[in-house]
């Protein structure tokens, strides 16, 4: 095998790489070459015809083939390169079939072994039969080229030299001898083994070259490759080009700009002649910076200044000043403390909300009050966070405020939010560093005393980069954020002034440490009445002019609004219900355009509604169904981060493994109600005339539908209970009846929260009765009488105080089911 010579190594490759040698013409004797010769194979080169090349060998079967060869008088030897260069003892099947036939000149034997000769490429010769023995050898298909004049064969070659031509002028590693040596040549076949030799394309595209046999059919695969390596060169020239001139251009800058810094050194640094800079030097002045701002400023300036703008600091200066100045140090809008014109506003943009507008009213008095008396420090508790179900109005509440007082308004939501970066700002060390959301809040509000809503509180996550809630602390905590930092702008800012405004849907997410920090004010559900008045008052004027339609062409009587909101919108805010009614809208307009502008005036009737939104998606529970069929099957009340909700709880008994099977997608504390309430009704089952023996081939399931949506919290403990105690004594429920409470192994029914919306899903649902914890009476003084007045709220604190309530019987009886 023949290996390439590098440099004091042992040889790895076939060939010592050098410019092959054009030889003279020489005269062959057909009887001179014989037909079968010693093989040498080659690594990764394509020797052509005429060529000159020395090689390095350095295999024991290469070097028995090269003395096979020598000893012969002609001194012939067929070279032909291997498939994959990879393999060092390459097999028959990895050799190519066509090669060149060439005769050794020169055999130099080295110190360590090798052996390096001189060959010269006479002809191509295509293999017939590989043959091995000691070393390869082949008989060969011997390839005269026969130079006769043609003029097809005249238009290849002078395209060919024009191509070869432009190809060295643009290869800086060939020189203008290259092309003069090839200008001498006249036969056809030189010229054309002569360019291929010199290409610099991959073995693959000259081995195909060399396996080609039409001379005309060559001509036209080397014309292919000198057209597309040309089109290579000049592309390489072009960016070599642009490269070169972009760094001449940035050098000759960089050397005017080190003399400008050597002028302005020389006159004291007075003599600034960027316009950027000089302009970012008068933001730095009229910034109205603290002092201790001002000095890390202009300290920051002097650094850039005698940076070149090459470096990479430059840009990291420039931007950082850049924040500093666009950041309100001292920028405040008069505030608006007149309560009546902040109340006017209130009732204007939200209908009902008393507690969350008179809390506001609240704060603005205490903010007036401090004003009047010029105390600066602001009052304690002033941050408020609303706490509510989506679509309730908690954002546009926090607009209203700032509206009222003249505030600038700016919005962050941090829901998802777990890198204390995006709170605290990213150190300058890092690439792309910026300032956090606060301060990035700032600079868009404008001014030093914006109200700052922080959106989705309770949705914060943490994770190995830190807890953004911790860095939360220091912004909302009114003895702290005075001296705010900002890891990016590494000084101290000030957001006393700032009125900050929180939501959250859930308040057992917030963490504890920030509830402290904040008052929570609960926004409860919409009623219908109310949603209908915020239909009327403020969505529907907007939809219909959003739409391209006069208020006075399209009409909604209150009872289709209330037929939307009880049959295709049951939630807790009124975000699904502007949804159905631009839906509603929309496709009045298209009516309207189709009938060509007849119906100037639509009245919206119960039978558009179906029309145009389909069937109802709710309806009303069915409290009038006959009794008798509601066995094992209760009513309960949840309440989850949208509103209040009904779960329909359902219990079958059959014979089995005696276990308890719960589905329908429930959480862990769920389980374990279910799993407390079955042992309360075995501890007690004599009470409840249940056999001793009754569960001991019984398996109790318990399935809450809707199974694809997550369930978890103990308030269904009573209902479950009650469930197994109707499907185990075969005893119907009422149908018009709901209940909510946490129980115990003892039977007592424990307190619950969200009373507020689970009342308000049972009169949604169209629930009659419902069954709380005797201690959530106290709070049904804050529950509105609008809620409570549509419903029978009945107190119970133990279990057997609800079986009165909801089988209609004092002492449930077992009943043996008929086979």
């Amino acid at each position: 095998m023949i290996k390439k010579k590098k440099a004091n190594l042992v040889p790895k490759e076939n060939i010592d790489v050098k410019e092959p040698i054009q030889t003279k013409p020489v005269s062959i004797s057909t009887n001179e070459i014989q037909n079968t010769l010693p093989v040498l194979p080659l690594k990764d080169i394509v020797i052509f015809p005429y060529m000159v090349y020395p090689i390095l060998a350095g295999r024991d079967s290469s070097i028995r083939a090269i003395n096979k060869a020598s000893e012969d008088e002609n001194k012939y030897i067929f070279l032909v390169t291997q498939k994959d260069g990879s393999v060092e003892e390459t097999t028959i099947d990895n050799l190519y079939k066509t090669g060149v036939i060439a005769k050794i000149l020169q055999v130099i034997r080295l110190p360590n072994g090798l052996m390096k000769i001189l060959v010269d490429a006479v002809v191509a010769a295509k293999v017939v039969n590989y043959y091995k023995d000691d070393f390869l050898y082949a008989d060969l298909d011997i390839k005269y080229e026969h130079n006769v004049p043609d003029a097809q064969l005249d238009m290849l070659a002078a395209r060919a030299s024009k191509l070869f031509s432009d190809y060295v002028k643009l290869n800086p590693s060939l020189t203008k001898d290259t092309f003069s040596s090839y200008e001498v040549l006249k036969d056809y076949d030189r010229k054309l083994y002569f360019i291929a030799s010199t290409l610099s394309v991959n073995i693959f595209d000259k081995q195909k070259l060399l396996d080609i046999e039409s001379m005309y059919d060559k001509f036209f695969e080397l014309i292919t490759l000198l057209v597309a390596e040309t089109q290579v060169l000049k592309i390489e020239k072009e960016i070599e080009t642009k490269v070169q001139a972009s760094m001449q251009k940035n050098q000759r800058k960089f050397i005017v700009q080190e003399q400008i810094r050597i002028l302005q050194d020389e006159l004291g640094g007075s003599a600034e002649l960027d316009p950027d800079l000089m302009k970012l030097k008068k933001l730095i002045e009229e910034a109205d910076m603290p002092e201790a701002v001002k000095a890390k400023a202009k300290e920051e300036f002097e650094k850039l200044r005698k940076t070149p703008s090459m470096s990479p600091d430059f840009s990291v200066s420039r931007n950082y000043l850049e924040w500093m100045t666009s950041v309100p140090w001292n920028i405040f809008t008069e505030d608006n403390y007149d309560l009546d014109n902040a109340k006017k506003i209130l009732d204007t943009d939200h209908f009902g909300l008393e507690k969350p507008k008179d809390r506001i009213l609240e704060l603005l008095a205490v903010l007036k009050l401090l004003k009047d008396k010029n105390i600066k420090k602001p009052p304690k508790g002033q941050i408020l966070c609303f706490v509510g179900p989506p679509g309730v109005g908690k954002t546009s509440l926090g607009k209203s405020i700032a509206r009222a007082l003249n505030r600038k308004f700016a919005r962050l939501s941090i829901g998802g939010v777990k890198d204390e970066a995006e709170i605290r700002g990213h150190r300058r060390t890092y690439i792309g560093s910026m300032p956090g959301r606060i301060i990035q809040a700032m600079k868009k509000a404008g001014t030093s005393n914006p109200v700052i809503l922080i959106d989705e509180i309770d949705k914060m996550g943490n994770d190995y980069r830190g807890d953004p809630a911790s860095a939360m602390l220091e912004v909302l905590d009114p003895e702290q954020n005075n001296t705010f930092n900002d890891h990016y702008l590494d000084i101290d800012y000030d957001l006393s002034n700032v009125l900050f405004i929180t939501t959250a849907n859930v308040q057992y997410n917030i963490p504890l440490a920030l509830q402290d920090r904040m008052e929570i004010i609960e926004m409860r559900s919409y009623l219908d009445f109310e949603k209908i008045q915020i239909a009327k008052n403020h969505i529907l004027g907007k939809e219909i002019a959003e739409h391209g339609l006069d208020k006075d062409e399209v009409k909604f009587p209150d009872d289709v609004i209330l037929k939307v909101i009880r049959e295709y919108t049951r939630e807790a805010g009124v975000r699904n219900l502007e949804r159905e009614l631009s839906s509603i809208i929309r496709k009045t307009a298209k009516d309207k355009l189709i009938s060509g502008g007849k119906k100037k005036k639509i009245e919206v009737s119960a039978e558009l509604v179906e029309k145009y939104l389909g069937v109802p998606k709710y309806e009303d529970i069915d409290t009038k169904k006959d009794d008798k069929t509601k066995i094992g099957s209760v009513y309960g009340l949840a309440w989850t981060s949208m509103g209040g909700e009904i779960l329909n709880i359902d219990v079958t008994v059959m014979k089995g493994t005696a276990k308890i099977t719960l589905t329908g997608k429930l959480g862990d504390v769920m389980k374990e109600s279910a799993i407390a309430g079955l042992s309360y009704i075995k501890s007690n089952a004599k009470a409840y005339g249940i056999p001793d023996n009754y569960f001991k081939d019984k398996e109790v399931h318990i399935h809450v539908p809707e199974g694809a949506i997550p369930k978890d919290g103990p308030s269904a403990g009573i209902t479950m209970v009650m469930a197994m105690l109707s499907a185990i004594t075969s005893t119907p429920v009422r149908t018009d009846t709901a209940m909510t409470g946490e129980i115990t192994l003892r039977g007592n029914v424990l307190p619950i929260g969200g009373l507020n919306e689970k009342l308000l899903a049972a009169v949604r649902s169209g629930i009659k009765r419902v069954l709380i914890p005797k201690d959530n009476e106290k709070n049904l003084i804050e529950i509105p009488k609008d809620i409570t007045s549509k419903l029978e709220i009945i107190t119970v604190s133990k279990i057997e105080d609800a079986i009165v309530h909801l089988f209609n019987r004092k002492q449930l009886s077992f009943k043996k089911k008929s086979k």
